[in-house]
């Protein structure tokens, strides 16, 4: 069965250079924000969704950027540009809902420092994100 994940491409308000806010999970290293998108959930929304519950950024307006199946076997990702509403720090800490509410870590990389850091599906996803933008 293939599930559905949303993946939001928050990038920083301030534009320059292109930044993603990035999770530092405290045992399994940096990765991209994902949701999985619940049943009759738009894309759109559980972006937009999942992103506030995982970092506490809150979206003002959401656009679907596309979707693909070559992120991870058994996976539909799909991609929505999540226009963030300001402020935004550079690092905070946020209560994860799978974290057991334990506080994790969270810090805007630019595209490059991405590239160079994320790995495996994550890596994928970039390559995906970077080709839509």
């Amino acid at each position: 069965m293939t599930h559905a994940v949303s993946c939001p491409v928050a990038l920083h308000p301030d534009g320059a250079p292109q930044r993603l806010p990035i999770l530092a999970h405290p045992s399994d290293g940096l990765h991209l924000i994902t949701g999985h998108i619940r049943n009759g959930e738009r894309a759109d929304a559980s972006a937009a969704r999942a992103l506030f519950e995982q970092s506490g950024l809150e979206t003002r307006a959401a656009l679907v950027l596309g979707q693909s199946d070559a992120i991870v076997d058994d996976e539909h990702w799909h991609f929505a540009l999540c226009r963030i509403a300001p402020p935004v720090r550079a690092r905070w800490q946020h209560p994860c809902p799978d974290g057991g509410g334990q506080p994790h870590r969270f810090e805007w990389i630019t595209l490059a420092q991405a590239r160079s850091t994320l790995q495996g599906p994550c890596q994928r996803a970039l390559n995906w994100i970077e080709a839509a933008l």
